[in-house]
């Protein structure tokens, strides 16, 4: 599969968060951070034409001292996204974090609704290190998972009120995923799956005054199983996973990215750190178990995103290549060796997998064209093989008539 793709310049703009909200209407969030840099924190709408083309429509600036908003997620039938956002280092040394905002956008226009406190503030020092990492959105858009460094909470939308208790993890959390029954927490060593009560829509949680917390329901998350990464590669290599993502028409198959860290030996040449895609079906036996193991190369992944049709999966890594997948067959199909001058921080497909967004610190982002192709399409892949084997089978007939 061939793909155009265009490099698109964002001057004094690190870009760190991406969603569309249509197939051409689109939200980046980048900026300088709470760096005293001068490089302002801004949320961004962009429209794009014709797979190349990228034109700004409006933006909103944040706050002074505030960071840049470093994740993202969609309500598209809203058009609202909700993002992480620290507040300003004053304060966070009192104890106040609002990291969690609502952003609507109408009439081409990007305008802040309201914001929420999610991480732990008990520790000043902890609060002013972490970051609100993770935002992810329910199918439904009724629901969202948001994490820090070590702690997940799971709010209604766009209420932000506490469907349960905080979770927190000793390992670091770096992805979260929902199907319609089930929230998977992948930290880097374990992905925690969680059944979703069938109530989740409307919890009897309501909001407090204050610092901006909701009162968190009493009621936490019943968890379903846990999957490690020794499970996950046959204990062949230590790992530590960095993605996890339910496949978005088969609500049973979880993509798992997992990053390796060879073991070092003085006999032995040095292997350079892998990354794996795992295909896990959870359906499989009591536990579930690896469907498909896909190396994906010789360097560590920095991001990804899977289409709404659930034909193809993105990935950006360290090397700053970025690559497309076929989700059924996990076969390479368009690889992108300089995307950026540094690794992608963000990856983002428009709802019809016409258009992928990788964007990055080095200010820019790059859209890349791909065929569209609904659900139950006839992948590129699967059409080669067929042209393969009729080729071979005409030359085969050839030859014995020869």
């Amino acid at each position: 599969m061939r793909a155009k793709h265009t490099r698109h310049e964002l001057p004094a703009f690190p870009v760190y968060s991406s969603a569309f909200l249509s197939d051409t209407e689109l939200v980046i969030g980048g900026g300088g951070g709470q760096a005293k840099s001068g490089i302002k924190n801004k949320l961004r709408l962009y429209q794009t034409e014709d797979g190349t083309k990228l034109t700004l429509l409006d933006e909103l600036e944040l706050a002074p001292g505030e960071d840049a908003p470093m994740s993202m997620a969609a309500a598209r039938d809203s058009s609202r996204i909700i993002c992480g956002v620290n507040s300003s280092e004053d304060k966070l040394k009192k104890g106040v974090n609002e990291n969690c905002r609502v952003v609507d956008v109408a009439n081409q226009k990007l305008r802040s609704l309201s914001a929420q406190g999610t991480l732990p503030t008990d520790n000043i020092e902890t609060l002013i290190e972490d970051y609100q990492r993770v935002t992810v959105v329910s199918p439904d858009a009724s629901l969202a998972a948001v994490a820090g460094t070590h702690d997940v909470s799971v709010l209604t939308f766009p209420g932000l009120a506490s469907l349960a208790p905080p979770m927190h993890y000793d390992d670091e959390v770096y992805d979260a995923t929902f199907s319609d029954t089930t929230l998977a927490i992948a930290t880097t060593a374990k992905v925690y799956l969680y059944d979703l009560p069938p109530t989740a829509s409307s919890p009897t949680s309501v909001k407090t005054k204050g610092k901006g917390k909701a009162k968190a329901s009493s009621t936490a998350l019943q968890l379903q199983r846990t999957i490690d990464v020794p499970t996950l590669l046959g204990e062949t290599s230590a790992g530590s996973i960095r993605a996890a993502r339910f496949s978005t028409t088969d609500p049973s198959l979880l993509y798992i990215a997992v990053n390796t860290t060879p073991a070092r030996s003085k006999n032995k040449r040095t292997v350079p750190r892998q990354s794996f895609l795992v295909s896990w079906n959870t359906t499989s036996g009591e536990k579930g178990a690896v469907d498909k193991v896909k190396k994906l190369g010789d360097r560590a992944l920095t991001c990804c995103d899977v289409s709404l049709d659930g034909r193809l999966i993105a990935f950006g890594f360290s090397d700053c290549s970025v690559s497309l997948l076929d989700a059924a067959t996990l076969k390479p199909l368009v690889t992108i060796l300089k995307a950026h001058e540094f690794p992608s921080t963000t990856l983002t497909f428009n709802p019809k997998a016409t258009l992928l967004v990788s964007g990055s610190a080095d200010n820019s982002v790059r859209l890349i064209s791909v065929p569209a192709g609904g659900k139950g399409g006839i992948s590129w892949t699967t059409i080669i093989l067929i042209i393969i084997t009729l080729l071979a089978a005409v030359v085969a007939f050839l030859t014995k008539r020869a």
